[in-house]
C-alpha cells in the first residue's frame, strides 16, 4: 500500500488503511454502545488544510533532508539537547529519555519494586512508599499517567517532577537533581487521581513565581465517606479537586464537584486551575455517561477557596483531616463568590492545555470532533462579576478531526491535537479559529495534517507547556504499533513518534518502541536541568564515614551490620549472625568517583540493592536460614568486581 493510499485529503478520507482503521475504531465504538455519542461527526475535515488567513507570520521553513540538524543521531559521545521526562503507566515508574534521539538513559522506580536499585526493597524506599504495620509495602502496583514539572516565572526550572498514581490516588516527587523519587502522598477520598498540574505562580502572594502547589483531579466519583454508605445511589457520588503542597507533599485542601475530572491546567497569573469533566450526567454506567451532548471544563478560584478555608467554610470527610469546600454547582450559583465556575464543552472533553501566551485553555471533544478554546481573562471577567455569561468565555469551538485528545503548542500561534479515530495530528491556528468562530467563514484554521502510527493519545512540543515553547519538535505517544516494529508476539510495544514542526508542513521523523504503557511526557531543555553526579555523604544520617567504624553491633536479637564499600572490597570480609536475629545492614559507598556505583545481594534472601557514590541505603530481614551465605557485588565497578564479596555467616 502506498503512501498517497492513506493521505488525508483536503475535505475527505481517502480509502485504504486509514478507512480500514477508522471503521474499525468506529465499529468497536458501535458495539460498546457508543455510535449514538459520534452520530454528530463529520467525515470531512473543518477547513481545507491551508495556511491560516491573519494568522502569524510562520517562521521559513527549515531544510529537512535527513534531519540531521535536529541531531536525531549524535555521534558517540555527544549529549541530547533536550530531557523527555516520561511516565511508565501501569509499569509504575518514570522513564527519562535524551531528545531527540530517543535515547532511553533511566527508569526512575517510583510505585513499583525495581530488582536493580532496590526500590522497594531498602528501608529507604520502603518509607517513601509506604508500608504496612508489618513493615511490608503497602500497594505493589502503580499506574503513572501524568507528569509535570516545576515552575519557576512560567517556565520550567528542573527542579521537581510530580506524577500520579491512579490505581491507589497517589502523587510522587521525582528530584530533578538525581532523577529519584523522595516523595509519595496517598490523596484521601479519592479513586482514580487522573490529571495533575503545578501552578505557575503563587494564587495568594503574586510576589512569589514559582510552584508552591500541585492540583490533582479526580476521576472516579464514590460516596463520602466511602465506608459501604450510599453505594447504591450513583446520585450522592462526587469527585474531589486536591490541591497538594509542593514542598512538602501535604495535602492542603480539597473541593468537592460535580462531575468526573480528567486532566488538569493552571493559568500563568496562579489564579485559575482548571479540569475538563465527562460524565456531567453522574452516571455509573458508560452509557448513562455520554448521554448529554455537553460536559465542562470546571475551573477552581485557588485563592477563594483557600480564603474560604481561612474563614472556618469547609467540612471533613470520615477520618480524614483534610478541609472540604463546596465547589459544586449548587453551591456556587453567585459568580462574584463562587469558588468554581463551569464553562460547558462538547462531549466527553479529553484533555485541558494551556496555551504558552497564557491566554486560552484547550479542550478537546473525544466524542465529538471539536476543539473549545476557553479565554481565561473572561472567565476571571465572569468570576469578577463584570461578564453576564460564562458562555462568552468560549472564543473558539471548531471542527478539527475525529476523536481529538490532546493539544501541545510551537510558541508561533498553533495548536497541534491527536486524533485518536483519525490516527492524525492536526496542525491549527488558534486566531484563525477564534475569527473562524467569530463568523469570518472564509478563515483556514486548519494549517497540516499528518498520518500517525497509529491511535495517538499524548502529545508534547519542545517546552510545549511553557512560556518559552521552542516549536522545534513534537514526540507523540501511539496506543497501537501494529505493523511497525518486528512481531514479539501478541504484546506489541508502543509506538512513541517525534515530528519537525519548525516549518509549515509537520515532517515524520523517527519512530520509537516502548514498553508499554506510558501515558504522558513533558520536553525540557537540558539547560534547564542541573543534576549532581555524586552525592554528598553527609545527607544520609545513618551513613558509615568511615571503614573502621563497621562492624557488628547486637542488642538482644537485634542486630545492625554496619558497611562500607570501596572497589573492589566491602570493609568487612565477614559477618556472623545468629538464626532468629532481626538484622538491618546498612552500607555506604564511600567512592568519590562519578558512575562508580556498587551493588549488594544476598543469596536466597531476596535482597539486592545498589548505593552511588557517598550513598547510604540500608535493609532489614530477619536471618532465618543458618549457613554460609556469599554477599557480592551486584553492579560492576572494578577488574575485581568478580571477586568483591563478604560472607554472611548465619549461626543455628
Amino acid at each position: 500500500m502506498s503512501n498517497e493510499d492513506i493521505k488525508h485529503d483536503d475535505q475527505n478520507l481517502v480509502p485504504g488503511r486509514r478507512k480500514f482503521l477508522n471503521t474499525a475504531a468506529l465499529a468497536g465504538l458501535a458495539g460498546a454502545g457508543l455510535s449514538v455519542g459520534l452520530s454528530s461527526c463529520k467525515q470531512e475535515a473543518a477547513a481545507p488544510a491551508a495556511a491560516p488567513a491573519g494568522a502569524p507570520a510562520a517562521p521559513a521553513a527549515a531544510a529537512h533532508g535527513a534531519a540531521g540538524d535536529l541531531n536525531l543521531h549524535p555521534a558517540p559521545g555527544q549529549l541530547d539537547t533536550y530531557y523527555g521526562v516520561w511516565s511508565g503507566g501501569h509499569s509504575g515508574e518514570v522513564r527519562v529519555l535524551g531528545l531527540p534521539s530517543g535515547r532511553e538513559i533511566k527508569r526512575v522506580p517510583t510505585f513499583n519494586i525495581d530488582c536493580m536499585s532496590g526500590w522497594g526493597i531498602t528501608n529507604e524506599s520502603k518509607a517513601i512508599i509506604g508500608t504496612k504495620a508489618d513493615g511490608s509495602l503497602k500497594y505493589k502496583t502503580g499506574d503513572t499517567h501524568h507528569i509535570h514539572g516545576s515552575y519557576v516565572d512560567g517556565t520550567y526550572d528542573g527542579k521537581y517532577f510530580f506524577v500520579n498514581d491512579k490505581i491507589h490516588g497517589r502523587i510522587a516527587r521525582i528530584r530533578g537533581d538525581i532523577f529519584e523519587c523522595d516523595k509519595i502522598t496517598e490523596i484521601p477520598n479519592i479513586q482514580g487521581f487522573h490529571g495533575i498540574f503545578p501552578d505557575k505562580r503563587d494564587p495568594v502572594d503574586q510576589a512569589i513565581n514559582h510552584t508552591t502547589r500541585v492540583f490533582c483531579g479526580n476521576e472516579f466519583h464514590i460516596p463520602h465517606p466511602n465506608d459501604g454508605r450510599d453505594a447504591d445511589d450513583p446520585t450522592k457520588y462526587k469527585t474531589l479537586f486536591t490541591c497538594v503542597d509542593a514542598e512538602t507533599m501535604e495535602v492542603r485542601w480539597q473541593c468537592r464537584v460535580d462531575g468526573n475530572m480528567d486532566l488538569v491546567a493552571t493559568s500563568y497569573n496562579g489564579r485559575l486551575a482548571a479540569a475538563n469533566q465527562y460524565n456531567v450526567e453522574g452516571g455509573a454506567k458508560y452509557e448513562d455517561m455520554m448521554s448529554a451532548e455537553k460536559d465542562a471544563c470546571v475551573f477552581f478560584d485557588v485563592g477563594r477557596i483557600e480564603k474560604a478555608i481561612k474563614d472556618g467554610k469547609f467540612t471533613t470527610i470520615g477520618d480524614s483531616k483534610v478541609p472540604v469546600v463546596d465547589g459544586t454547582k449548587e453551591a456556587n450559583k453567585d459568580p462574584k463568590t463562587a469558588l468554581t465556575c463551569y464553562v460547558p464543552v462538547p462531549k466527553n472533553p479529553h484533555g485541558v492545555n494551556a496555551s504558552p501566551d497564557g491566554k486560552y485553555f484547550i479542550c478537546s471533544g473525544k466524542l465529538s470532533p471539536t476543539a473549545t478554546v476557553i479565554e481565561l481573562a473572561k472567565v476571571e471577567e465572569f468570576l469578577d462579576g463584570k461578564l453576564d455569561d460564562l458562555n462568552k468565555s468560549i472564543v473558539a469551538e471548531v471542527e478539527i478531526g475525529l476523536g481529538p485528545l490532546h493539544t501541545t503548542y510551537d510558541g508561533r500561534g498553533n495548536a497541534f491535537t491527536t486524533l485518536f479515530l483519525d490516527s492524525q495530528i492536526v496542525k491549527w491556528n488558534i486566531d484563525a479559529a477564534i475569527k473562524f468562530h467569530a463568523g469570518d467563514k472564509n478563515v483556514k484554521y486548519v494549517v497540516d495534517r499528518i498520518d500517525v502510527h497509529y491511535q495517538p493519545g499524548h502529545i508534547s512540543a519542545d517546552m510545549g507547556e511553557t512560556k518559552e515553547a521552542g516549536g522545534q519538535f513534537l514526540a507523540v505517544g501511539c496506543k497501537f504499533s501494529k505493523d511497525r516494529f518486528l512481531p514479539v508476539g501478541p504484546l506489541h510495544p508502543e509506538n512513541e513518534q517525534l515530528i519537525d514542526i519548525r516549518g509549515e508542513k509537520m515532517k515524520m521523523l523517527a519512530d520509537h518502541p516502548v514498553y508499554p504503557e506510558p501515558h504522558d511526557f513533558i520536553i525540557v531543555k537540558r539547560e534547564k536541568v542541573k543534576t549532581k553526579q555524586v552525592f554528598n555523604v553527609d545527607d544520609f544520617p545513618n551513613a558509615v564515614k568511615d571503614a573502621k567504624d563497621s562492624g557488628v553491633f547486637r542488642e538482644g536479637n537485634k542486630v545492625t551490620v554496619k558497611l562500607v564499600s570501596q572497589a573492589p572490597a566491602y570493609s568487612l570480609r565477614d559477618f556472623k549472625l545468629k538464626k532468629g536475629d532481626e538484622v538491618t545492614i546498612i552500607l555506604t559507598n564511600l567512592d568519590k568517583v562519578e558512575d562508580l556505583t556498587h551493588g549488594f545481594a544476598i543469596p536466597k534472601y531476596d535482597i539486592n540493592f545498589i548505593v552511588n557514590p557517598q550513598e547510604t541505603k540500608s535493609v532489614t530481614f530477619k536471618a532465618d536460614k543458618p549457613g554460609v551465605y556469599w554477599c557480592y557485588c551486584t553492579h560492576f565497578c572494578h577488574a575485581l568486581h568478580l571477586e568483591m564479596r563478604t560472607r554472611m555467616i548465619v549461626e543455628k
